[in-house]
Formats: C-alpha cells, structure tokens, sequence
C-alpha cells in the first residue's frame, strides 16, 4: 500500500484550490479524524463520512484491523482504497514501544509508511515526553516512515522535529480529550509562522469554534476524536467540524480586519451626497 496515493471520495469536489498536501499527496479535506470512542463501527463509519475526512487515524494497539481474524475489522467499514490510514502510536510510553508499533503498522499494511507518532509521558495528562518523542522520531526517520509527531506547543521542539525529517508537526492545543480548546493561541501562531512542514492541531479542540479559531490562526489542518466521537450526536458533530475547519480556513486565506478600540462605520458620512 502506497501511503502517497489517495483515490478521491465519489462526492469530493473538483476544482479545489487550496489543498493539504501530506507526503506527496494532496487532500480537499483539512481535517483529520480519528477512529476510536464510537459505540460500535456503524457509528464510526457514519462519522467519518459526515466529517468529510480523507485521513483517519488508526490506533495500532487498541484497534482491530486484521490482527485478529474473529473481531470486527475496522478496514471492512473505512477501506484503504478510500481513506489514507494514518496509524498512530497512542498508549506508548517508551520510544522502543512506539518504534516497535509503527514497524507492526507497516508489516499489517503492506509496508505503508505514514505514521502518527506520539510518546506519552503521563498517564493522567497525557502530555507527550519530548525526549522519548524525539529519540522514536530519529529512528523512525532513519528506517524511512514518513513520522507526523504529535508535540507540545513549544516552537523550539515543532523546530526541532521539522529539522530532523518530520513530515508535519501536530502541536497539542490542550491535553488530549480535554475539549478545552485553544489555550495559547501565540504559541501556536509562533509555530504557524516559523514552519515549512504542515502545522495540525492534535488535541484539545472540544467544538466547532475550536476548530475554527485554529484554522484562523493559519493551522493547516486539526485532527481530533474525542470532540466528535464524545458528542451527544457524533454524526451531527462531524458534520459541524467539517464546516468550521473550511471556514475557519477561509476566514484565515481572507485576512480578518484589525481589532480596534473603537467603532468605524459601516456607512461613514464622510463622503455622502447629502
């Protein structure tokens, strides 16, 4: 399996201008989802669709995508041929365990390669350990995975994984699953502006705003789970996230107005006929 080939939804639109591109390929769609917390895969499969994402996220250790022959494969209701599979290390702690679950990711997809690395190092905050990060990043990059790391909001670490290869960098916005949204914008605009890979906000978005605001701060994408599969409607959820990242897009491509003290006219008199 290619991990640069995408073949495009039957309802995708043509002509779009402004794509993501990741790893060689490019996507209408600039938000991420991923595949776990649904009641059942009936939940998962209707969620995605709504959300209109074309990358999901597969946890290699918790999700059943041929390992066992006897349970629900998630592959039967988000094929390859569709989706891009971004497997993703969630519950490591160590980088050995992250090197070693990326290496089981490729050897169950027929050599995929694109990855989402991230190395915990807290199980109550789930704030990532940079160190282990950086040493899984270095070994991966080496063995030829196409490493998209899951990071804090520290410029200083977003510039060091671009340096050492990654493909894109994904600053958390608040601790995973937390839903507390955006809680320092002027990092993440300080990363935004300093990057030449894809910045993806990966965690903390708790609703549509959230993902908007981080579109508005010129993100590239927003990745998230918890915000829609949590929802009271997860479908209807997905849905509200897929419009607020395209508009939260092209409210950032428009360019807002400066914030003033006070007001300025719609309709000014100054230039009136009478």
């Amino acid at each position: 399996m290619s991990s640069v080939i995408h073949t495009p939804l039957r309802d995708e639109p043509t002509g779009r201008t402004d794509p993501l591109a990741v790893a060689g390929a490019t996507y209408h769609s600039r938000l991420l989802v991923g595949t776990g917390k649904y009641r059942d895969l009936d939940e998962t499969r209707r969620a995605v669709e709504a959300s209109g994402a074309q990358i999901v996220t597969v946890a290699i250790r918790r999700t059943n995508i041929g390992q066992d022959p006897n349970e629900p494969n998630l592959l039967e209701v988000l094929p390859p041929e569709r989706y891009t599979l971004l497997p993703n290390t969630a519950g490591c702690y160590t980088a050995e365990d992250a090197v070693r679950t990326c290496r089981l990711a490729r050897e169950l997809l027929d050599g995929h390669d694109l990855v989402k690395l991230e190395v915990l190092g807290d199980e109550k905050t789930l704030f990532p350990d940079i160190e282990q990060t950086i040493k899984a990043a270095r070994e991966l990059v080496r063995d030829g995975f196409k490493v998209m790391v899951y990071t804090n909001d520290d410029p200083i670490a977003a510039r060091r994984f671009e340096e050492m290869g990654c493909i894109a960098v994904m600053p958390l916005a608040a601790p995973i699953g937390s839903g507390l949204g955006i809680r320092n914008p002027y990092n993440l605009r300080t990363i935004v502006e300093n990057a030449n890979v894809p910045i993806l906000v990966d965690a903390g978005v708790g609703t549509a705003s959230d993902a908007a605001v981080a579109m508005e701060l010129g993100c590239d994408g927003v990745l998230m789970n918890t915000a829609i599969a949590g929802a009271r409607d997860p479908v209807l959820m997905a849905g509200a996230m897929r419009k607020a990242v395209e508009a939260g897009r092209e409210a950032y491509l428009a360019g807002r107005i400066p914030r003033k003290r006070y007001a300025s006219a719609s309709s000014p008199i100054k230039g009136t006929f009478f």
